[in-house]
C-alpha cells in the first residue's frame, strides 16, 4: 500500500475526467467569484481553479472545444489538446 502512495505522488500531470464549476456571491454590490474544481483521474486527486470573470469564460470554451485535457500538479497548468 506505501508503494502505491508513493507511485501516486510521483505522477505529476494528471488527465481531467470531470469539472465542476461553481460562481458565489460576496455581498450586496459586490463582484460574485467563479470557482472551477477539476477532477484528476475519476477522482484520484482534486485541484480547484479561482480564475477570474473574464478568464472562466475561455476556460469553459478550452474545455468544451477540447477532446482530452491534463493538468500538471507540480506547475499548475491546464494543458488542452486538440484545439
Amino acid at each position: 500500500m506505501a508503494n502505491d502512495a508513493t507511485a501516486d505522488s510521483r505522477i505529476k500531470v494528471r488527465r481531467v475526467t470531470s469539472v465542476h464549476a461553481n460562481w458565489s456571491e460576496q455581498g450586496e454590490l459586490t463582484a460574485g467569484k467563479f470557482s472551477v474544481q477539476l477532477i484528476l483521474d475519476n477522482g484520484a486527486l482534486e485541484q480547484l481553479v479561482m480564475p477570474t470573470a473574464q478568464d472562466v469564460k475561455v476556460l469553459v470554451k478550452l474545455l468544451d472545444s477540447s477532446d482530452t485535457v491534463f493538468f500538471d500538479v507540480e506547475r499548475g497548468v491546464i494543458s488542452f489538446n486538440n484545439v
